[in-house]
């Protein structure tokens, strides 16, 4: 799709704003059945070892130490007639879809085979997804410079996020338990993988033909990767975001992860689990909206401070919750938590292309690859630890994995119960306050950055030949 050429090319067309949603579909989709589902898979359908499955997580995630800023440097540098981002998206699709099924497989190996093959398997589906979600994530400032409108397009893209990861987080147990009446667990994650698969693939097409670049091929950085990468990380407010986000995202996916295991051991109710995902999940896409208007208004801190408020107050409440203890509550709750869980996806997002603009107008150069290829590191690097973490203290604790054969939930130790609760609640109340701090010191407000966007056009107004 061509760029717009009207006098006010910061407003972004509807069908553009579809289209560059649409391209978090797919990755909303996987990382919301991996963080609701991957690690209790691991554990209770192929019967790895917490601690083992825990290692996968972590060996997995430190590949995105190279990977993510890589894909990113290189997408700022390939040039090709459809653009530096989207080609990409076109030719990364299959694969990802491919390596997404072939995780929720389970092999008939021993011990040693099924953590080599989980361990392969991981690490190419996470090469994948970054192929597919770092250009992605770059095309943002590519669009406006607009600072309401980039909230816009966040707020469109997590609306297709979050409803994607609602459906498929709601349906996904659905479609396993519907499987497994008729044949076992395992064929019923299979089947579920399978339809995943191709819907994950499928809106990149889309999201590749609707959308544009505005930026020319000069405008692409040329510093060496290991001094881009060094100025990213010197930059001081992309610091601030990245904790933000960080801190954001640890808590989201360590609950994600815990909530199946918590309605399942404390509670005793995994019957109510679509539920609960829904009433989460669809609170949060909800909101996203609210907040797009709050906005406007409050400023991006602003809007962080109430809806972080809200799930430290959820998250206090969750620890407090007894198994006799109604299953509107534990509902109601659920969807208290996604007013904050909206909050942890539009924000940080937000804040981005401001940084990347700054950046610009103290280096002279645009490096959205390097600042998203490390934010989508830091969102997969939140997953491995809350993963990582939720594995370990399992294990610890002494978590027992079901026989072959379990049909019902089995009896968990008082220790791996007061784990799980305390990891759902003070714990996640503490990291939410601490990003909270972050908040309050990142440097750039609204105003500064409308001055930063004057500078820039200044500057390119003096470039511009007589």
């Amino acid at each position: 799709m061509n760029a717009p050429t009207s006098p006010t090319p910061e407003k972004v067309p509807l069908l553009t704003k579809l289209a560059f949603g649409s391209g978090d579909v797919g990755p909303a989709i996987a990382t919301a059945i991996m963080s609701f589902f991957l690690l209790y898979f691991f554990t209770d359908v192929a019967r790895l070892a917490p601690a083992a499955a825990s290692v996968i997580l972590l060996v997995t995630k430190t590949w995105d130490a190279v990977n993510d800023p890589l894909i990113g440097l290189l997408s700022d540098r390939i040039n090709t007639r459809w653009g530096r981002r989207r080609p990409w998206l076109l030719f990364g699709a299959v694969p990802f879809g491919l390596a997404f099924f072939l995780l929720f497989q389970t092999p008939q190996l021993g011990d040693a085979g099924k953590f080599a093959y989980y361990l392969v398997v991981s690490l190419l589906l996470d090469t994948m997804f970054t192929v597919v979600n770092v250009p992605y994530t770059a095309l943002t400032p590519e669009l406006s410079r607009d600072y309401d409108e980039r909230t816009s397009l966040n707020s469109y893209r997590f609306a297709f996020s979050i409803a994607a990861g609602l459906i498929a987080a709601v349906t996904h147990p659905i479609i396993v338990d519907a499987v497994a009446a008729r044949s076992d667990v395992q064929t019923g994650y299979a089947v579920s993988a399978l339809i995943w698969a191709v819907v994950c693939a499928a809106p990149f097409f889309f999201a590749f033909w609707g959308t544009y670049e505005r930026h020319t091929p000069e405008e692409a950085e040329s510093l060496p990767v290991l001094e881009s990468l060094k100025r990213t990380v010197r930059n001081r407010a992309f610091r601030y975001a990245a904790g933000i986000y960080l801190l954001s995202w640890l808590v989201v996916q360590t609950v994600s992860t815990l909530i199946v295991y918590y309605l399942t051991y404390w509670l005793r109710r995994p019957e109510i689990t679509p539920l609960v995902l829904l009433a989460v999940q669809g609170s949060a896409l909800i909101w996203l909206f609210i907040w797009n208007v709050i906005s406007r208004r409050v400023g991006k801190k602003g809007v962080y401070f109430i809806g972080m408020s809200a799930w430290v107050a959820t998250s206090l409440a969750l620890f407090a919750v007894q198994p006799d203890w109604p299953t509107w509550s534990v509902i109601a709750l659920a969807a208290l938590a996604g007013v904050g869980v909206a909050v942890a996806y539009l924000i940080p997002w937000a804040m981005l292309p401001d940084v990347i603009e700054l950046d610009e107008l103290e280096t002279g150069r645009r490096r959205e690859g390097a600042f998203y290829g490390l934010f989508v590191l830091l969102q997969k690097l939140g997953l491995a630890l809350g993963l990582f973490a939720v594995g370990q203290v399992l294990s610890a604790t002494g978590y027992i994995t079901p026989p072959p054969g379990a049909t019902a939930p089995i009896t968990q130790p008082d220790s791996a119960l007061l784990a799980i609760r305390l990891m759902m609640g003070p714990v996640a109340a503490v990291i939410l306050l601490a990003g909270m701090v972050l908040v309050a010191r990142f440097p750039i407000t609204k105003a500064s950055h409308e001055q930063t966007l004057r500078e820039l056009e200044a500057r390119r107004a003096a470039s511009e030949p007589a």
